[in-house]
C-alpha cells in the first residue's frame, strides 16, 4: 500500500513540475524540457542571429567557469530565477547596440522579463543616443514579443526585423 500511495505521489508530483515547465506554452507545441528548449533557443540564435551571433555565441546557462555570462545577464535585468529556459547572445563591449535572448519565462513572471529586456533596450538607446547615431537607431528598432509559444523574444542588431523572423520561425517550427 505504501508504495502505491508512493509511486502516485511521485507520478503526481511529476505531472506537476512538467506542467510549471511548460511556462506559456500553447496546446499545440509539444512540451519540452527546459534543457531541449534552452538548445532549441541556442540553436536559433546561432543559425539566424548572423555575425554578431558568431562573436557573441549565446549562453544557456550561468556558471562560474564563464564570468561574462553572469555579467551580460545582469547587464540585461535579467533574473534567472524568473526563466526557465533561455539562450542570451549579448555582448559588454558597449560600441554596437547588440543584444538577442530568448527566454521562456518562469510561471507569472512573463511581464518580469519582458520589463527587463525592455529595460535594456531603453538604456542601450541612451547609451547611443548622443554619440553613436547609427547604433541608436539600432536600438530604437528593437523587437520584443512574447510568440505562440510563450517564448520571449527580444532582438536588438542590425537588420533586426529579418533576425527577429529567423529566430521566430526556427523556434516556433515554422
Amino acid at each position: 500500500m505504501k508504495k502505491i500511495v508512493a509511486v502516485a505521489l511521485t507520478l503526481a508530483l511529476s505531472l506537476a513540475v512538467l506542467a510549471g515547465c511548460s511556462g506559456g506554452q500553447d496546446s499545440e507545441t509539444p512540451s519540452k524540457t527546459p534543457e531541449e528548449l534552452s538548445q532549441l533557443y541556442s540553436d536559433a540564435i546561432t543559425q539566424n542571429g548572423g555575425e554578431m551571433a558568431e562573436n557573441n555565441p549565446p549562453f544557456t546557462q550561468v556558471s562560474e567557469e564563464d564570468p561574462m555570462s553572469s555579467m551580460i545577464l545582469e547587464s540585461m535585468g535579467l533574473a534567472q530565477e524568473d526563466m526557465t529556459a533561455f539562450a542570451i547572445s549579448g555582448s559588454m563591449m558597449n560600441v554596437k547596440a547588440y543584444g538577442i535572448a530568448a527566454v521562456m519565462p518562469a510561471q507569472d513572471k512573463e511581464q518580469a522579463v519582458k520589463d527587463a529586456l525592455q529595460g535594456f533596450i531603453d538604456r542601450q538607446k541612451s547609451s547611443f543616443e548622443t554619440y553613436l547615431v547609427d547604433q541608436y537607431a539600432v536600438a530604437e528598432s528593437a523587437r520584443l514579443e512574447t510568440l505562440s509559444d510563450g517564448t520571449v523574444l527580444m532582438v536588438m542588431c542590425e537588420d533586426q526585423d529579418t533576425v527577429f523572423d529567423a529566430i521566430s520561425a526556427s523556434i516556433l517550427g515554422k
